[in-house]
């Protein structure tokens, strides 16, 4: 896990790279890797590349970055890269790069991706199986290949102002460069932010960066020609799987997972696990005691106000660290701490987002610990339908959308109904119907923090407006959900790209980086995903308690029957205190919703 930056001027009227401006971008990043920075540019000063390293795999010096590919030799020199993540079938890979006539100076991952993009090119993303961003430089070829894994569980943000080209691990750090973010706001991606509570890619709140799409590669060339391109998409792997007539066998899904599992604790350092109650953790520490030799380090975060109540989650998951003997590590989090470490949460926050305080803390525990790796349960919920909006939204869209005209009629409702019952019933319930009759709309409810039209009462209203339409949420989840067929596969499509990859992802890339640790999430596996894609779209798809009765031994019985509730926080227990950080924002998800927006915008 490391930061990475490249800087390309393209255009011939393009002024010389600055070393100054590669210097603060890399700086920013520090966090992202303190174990060393390296940078390089051009002796024509119009690319540099720069690389902040968390050293997980190969802590050996010859494997830092930004890295070439055999200096001094014979045709040498021609590819540097700068790099982040993790690639977890790199031996595998290097094995068959050998049997071709490669010849490896490092035990890196990273060689190993150069060496890859030498033989293949850009179709070599197609057989990584990892969490990455890259950026390689072709020198002899002049130009610049940047990619990104196929879930987005690794960001990559691009500036371009037609001169330049400028990417980055992180939005903080191009602005820290201070030739990006100048162009002003991009309404879509705070408009976006009031709807789902995080920004939903490509946008940023800026207008001049962007991020990379998840699944996809970038080539620049030196005259400033660009081909992009998707090599991965969740819902065509589901829409090209044949349908499964039975039940998947047990044992198909314990390897397949357990495949998963043993992929992600390659390392050469250490590898933990984040422990909760819930099913999706509570699977990954068996799978993972069972699967690895050597003691497992496991982290649990407790909360002071739930200790004795049905919403601490503390007790049972020290009994699975009992069961599958973790060396086990709990800490608890009141008040005092989250006022302590507010201001470094809100820093740390890329961009803004209603969620990642729990794993801010947890992470923290780990990185306390000594650890520089942990395995964490998310994706879980979208991957075996986990989340109530399975049920609700087909339920809604299928009951409503059969009511011809049903959005019209609904709207024309909400206009009347809305100024009049607006303070006797809650937002939602007046877009029933007019978002109600489609996946997209009935998803939009589930997951809306704001609704549509209270938007001009938040920001701007002209700015309201034009987010709205530049965004165009409900004809981008509708185009999502049609991808596939089966009703299932639609809500599991719309978590997937949007939920997992805009807020749950992204969270913990932030989260875990403001304490130096790499989050692995062996759920989110694009390997993983096409092994069970036949039995996702078949008649019985797996459940999150077909999962959870893959570890041997099995997980506690008094895990296996809890009900699901979700990791609740109590940051609106929190803010309550008018004299606290909340600062008259409000209460509920809403006011940490304006605590983090007013934080990340300088807005009063």
């Amino acid at each position: 896990m490391c930061g990475l930056a490249a800087l390309f001027a393209y255009h011939a009227e393009a002024p010389p790279i600055a070393l100054g401006e590669l210097l603060e971008i890399n700086k920013a990043m520090i966090r992202r890797g303190p174990d060393g920075g390296g940078h390089w540019i051009s002796d024509d000063s119009r690319v540099g590349l720069a690389h902040r390293r968390l050293a997980i795999i190969d802590p050996d010096p010859r494997a830092n970055q930004p890295m070439v590919l055999d200096p001094g030799a014979a045709g040498g020199g021609r590819y540097r890269i700068t790099y982040n993540g993790e690639i977890y079938n790199f031996r595998a890979l290097r094995r068959e790069l050998e049997a071709q006539g490669e010849r490896f100076i490092t035990e890196s991952d990273t060689e190993v991706l150069l060496r890859l993009y030498k033989h293949h090119g850009p179709s070599m993303v197609g057989r990584l199986r990892g969490m990455f961003a890259l950026a390689i430089w072709d020198d002899a070829e002049r130009r610049l290949f940047l990619a990104r894994d196929p879930f987005g569980i690794k960001p990559l943000y691009i500036a371009d102002d037609g001169r330049t080209l400028r990417a980055a691990s992180q939005v903080k750090a191009l602005l820290a460069g201070g030739r990006a973010g100048a162009a002003g706001p991009d309404p879509a991606g705070h408009v976006g932010f009031l709807l789902f509570g995080s920004v939903p890619e490509p946008h940023t709140l800026y207008a001049d960066i962007e991020a990379l799409p998840a699944g996809h590669h970038l080539t620049v060339e030196a005259d400033g020609r660009r081909t992009r391109a998707k090599y991965f998409d969740a819902a065509e792997v589901l829409a090209g799987a044949p349908r499964a007539t039975e039940a998947m066998d047990p044992a198909d899904l314990r390897e397949a997972l357990l495949d998963s599992v043993r992929h992600h604790f390659v390392a050469d350092v250490p590898v933990g696990v984040f422990l909760s109650a819930g099913l999706d953790s509570t699977t990954i520490t068996g799978l993972a005691a069972e699967s690895q030799q050597g003691e497992i380090r496991s982290f649990t975060l407790g909360f002071e106000e739930f200790v004795d109540t049905d919403r601490d989650e503390v007790p049972l998951a020290e009994a699975v660290a009992k069961r599958y003997a973790t060396r086990q590590s709990t800490e608890r989090i009141a008040r005092l701490h989250f006022d302590g470490a507010l201001p470094d949460l809100l820093k740390s926050m890329d961009q803004p987002s209603i969620d990642g305080v729990n794993t801010y803390f947890v992470a923290r525990v780990a990185a306390h610990g000594g650890l520089k790796v942990a395995l964490s349960g998310l994706g879980g919920d979208e991957l075996f339908g986990g989340y109530d909006s399975f049920r609700q939204v087909p339920r809604l869209a299928g009951t409503l959308g059969l009511i011809p005209g049903i959005g019209a009629v609904g709207r024309a409702l909400r206009m009347v109904a809305a100024p009049l019952l607006g303070s006797m019933l809650p937002p939602k319930y007046a877009g029933l119907f007019e978002f109600g009759g489609s996946f997209g709309g009935a998803y939009l409810l589930r997951r809306g923090l704001y609704m549509p039209w209270e938007l001009a009462d938040v920001i701007d209203p002209e700015m309201a407006a034009a987010g709205w339409n530049a965004l165009g949420p409900l004809v981008r989840l509708d185009a999502n959900a049609a991808k596939v067929r089966k009703p299932g596969n639609k809500v599991r499509i719309l978590e997937t790209q949007w939920y997992m990859r805009n807020q749950l992802l992204r969270d913990a890339d932030w989260a875990g980086m403001a304490h130096s640790l790499e989050i692995r999430v062996p759920l989110v596996d694009a390997t993983l995903f096409a092994a069970l894609a036949p039995a996702l779209g078949g008649h019985i798809p797996p459940s999150k308690r077909d999962m959870a009765e893959t570890p041997l031994p099995a997980l506690p019985t008094e895990v296996l029957n809890r009900p699901k509730t979700g990791f609740f926080v109590p940051v609106d227990r929190w803010l309550r205190d008018t004299g606290g950080p909340n600062g008259g924002a409000g209460r509920g998800l809403r006011g940490w919703a304006r605590r983090v927006y007013a934080a990340q915008t300088g807005a009063a």
